[in-house]
Order: structure tokens, then C-alpha cells, then sequence
């Protein structure tokens, strides 16, 4: 079942765009996904409240960098277990290093991110790139609050020998 709510990038741009002319309003988040835990689904379901219509990338296994061994689970796997979360309406394996051609392929209303980001801060510079194609794109940045936990610390302090 959650299969069918895995799309390929251009289908899902064509389907979006169906969705959006039905006065629906679009929400996406972005993010590697590698560990799901209770911070990632509580940033979703807060997503979701904020739109009609929730889209979740994942980055593709090439670009993540978290580290040796990470990705833990592949694209595919990281964007299925998404895809069967209730609040998520569609999933996307992104094709480049950041989501900035993603946000301009599939042009969501809302892109949102967690309140960690909230500065537009990051030590890569992403969200600051992200921020810039929202305004050439005509879309609004918003923040979640909830509980925050790092896949990455969780991996090296329960399950890394």
C-alpha cells in the first residue's frame, strides 16, 4: 500500500500540479529520513496540518552525508517507510545534492523545516539555498516545534559498537 504513494520526481510534479489546481495547498519537507523516530513523525504530522497535501523527499542515498556506513537504509526503503506514515499523502527520492531543483520541480506552497533551522542556519549552507529558490518560486518557509533528536547521535550512541 504505502508503494503506491512513491512517486518518480516528474510524475509527482504533474500530480502536484493537479492537486494545486484543485485549490489545494502543497507542503513539502525534505531530509535524508535515515532513522525514522518519534521527532521525524511529529515534524511530519505538524507539516501536514499546515497544508492539504503532504509531500516527503528523501536525499538519495549518493548525497548523504552523515557520515561512514550512512545511509543505514536506501532510498527506496527510507522514502516506503515515509510513504506508510498516515500524514504523509506522497514521497519523492530527490535526484541531486540539495532540494533546491526539487522545490523548483514541484513547486510546493510551503515548504517547512524544523525550528533547528529557524535561523536559516546550517553548517552546509543548504537552507540558505533552499531559502533563496522559495522566494524565486513564490512559496513560504515555516518552521515546526516539536521534539527534536538526531538520527545521527541515536545511531552512535545505540546501535554503533
Amino acid at each position: 500500500m504505502s508503494e503506491s504513494k512513491v512517486y518518480e520526481l516528474d510524475r509527482l510534479a504533474e500530480t502536484l500540479e493537479s492537486e494545486k489546481s484543485k485549490g489545494r495547498k502543497v507542503v513539502l519537507c525534505h531530509g535524508c529520513f535515515d532513522l525514522m523516530h518519534p521527532g521525524h513523525i511529529k515534524y511530519l504530522q505538524a507539516a501536514k496540518k499546515m497544508g492539504d497535501v503532504l509531500v516527503v523527499t528523501v536525499s538519495p542515498d549518493r548525497y548523504v552525508d552523515k557520515g561512514p556506513g550512512r545511509p543505514v537504509f536506501d532510498e527506496r526503503l527510507r522514502a516506503e517507510s515515509l510513504a506508510a506514515l498516515e500524514c504523509v499523502d506522497y514521497t519523492a527520492v530527490n535526484q541531486w545534492p540539495t532540494a533546491e531543483e526539487t522545490l523548483r520541480r514541484l513547486k510546493p506552497d510551503i515548504y517547512v523545516k524544523g525550528q533547528e533551522f529557524e535561523r536559516l542556519e546550517d553548517k552546509t549552507g543548504k537552507i540558505q539555498k533552499e531559502y533563496q529558490v522559495l522566494q524565486e518560486i513564490g512559496a513560504e518557509m515555516r518552521f515546526t516545534h516539536e521534539i527534536v533528536f538526531s538520527s545521527t547521535e541515536l545511531i552512535n550512541k545505540y546501535i554503533k559498537d
